[in-house]
């Protein structure tokens, strides 16, 4: 049996791929903040059969990480990580001239360095699986200048510049980069509240379109939610 970690499960897109997964004979553990949200998703996510383990706790912690991994490993092994857990830096988003540093250093923490931690904890897992692959949570700011998501993509075109070097580092591993585009979601509410976002996907809609790198294997690199669905590979 398959075995994924996913941060950021307990609501928006991780919530979302971890259903994908679960409905796909996944076993799982389950990282987020929120406790009692985090075991909802666990409860309604053992209904598809699939062994489902939550652990609370904030990624930036290298205790909680270990812990994540632990739980894998009781499940089997590790066969994909998704690191998901990401926060925006500043609520709403500000110009950089306003940023707080604090706030950077969070997102930084959160978003950059805990995902780099998770696939140093995880790599001996991943390394002994016939499928091992990580998939790392892009952004469209990571590429493009856009007013007030300066802190926020930064941290994402880290993330982006880390896993191309992680690809290139263990060939043995699938590494994806994904950018899934601009979604319903609480963070996209919290990051520009005055927009309107009755027409953007929801996560559980773009949750099946990047679990195509997963079900078809598609080579390490960065990919986009848009293309996928198109049928493309980038």
């Amino acid at each position: 049996m398959a075995v994924a970690l996913v941060t950021g499960a307990s609501r928006g897109l991780g919530r979302a791929l971890a259903g994908e997964l679960a409905g796909r004979g996944w076993d799982l553990v389950l990282g987020a903040r929120s406790g009692p949200l985090l075991a909802e998703a666990a409860a309604e996510l053992s209904k598809e059969g699939v062994r489902v383990v939550a652990v609370p706790g904030d990624v930036s912690r290298a205790a909680y990480r270990a812990e994540l991994v632990a739980a894998a490993r009781g499940l089997g092994g590790l066969d994909l990580l998704v690191n998901n857990a990401a926060v925006l830096g500043a609520e709403p988003l500000v110009p950089l001239a306003e940023q707080p540093l604090d706030a950077f250093r969070v997102a930084l923490e959160t978003n950059v360095v805990a995902p780099l931690g998770l696939v140093q904890e995880a790599l001996g897992l991943l390394r002994d699986s016939a499928r091992g692959a990580v998939l790392n949570l892009s952004s469209d700011a990571a590429v493009v200048g856009y007013r007030t998501w300066g802190a926020y993509g930064s941290t994402k075109a880290a993330v982006d510049l880390m896993s191309a070097v992680l690809a290139v580092e263990e060939p043995g591993l699938r590494v994806w980069w994904a950018d899934p585009g601009s979604m319903a979601t609480r963070m996209m509410a919290a990051a520009e509240p005055e927009e309107d976002l009755a027409a953007l996907p929801t996560p559980e809609e773009v949750a099946p379109v990047l679990l195509r790198l997963v079900a078809e294997r598609l080579p390490s690199g960065r990919y986009t939610a848009e293309g996928l669905a198109a049928g493309g590979v980038g």
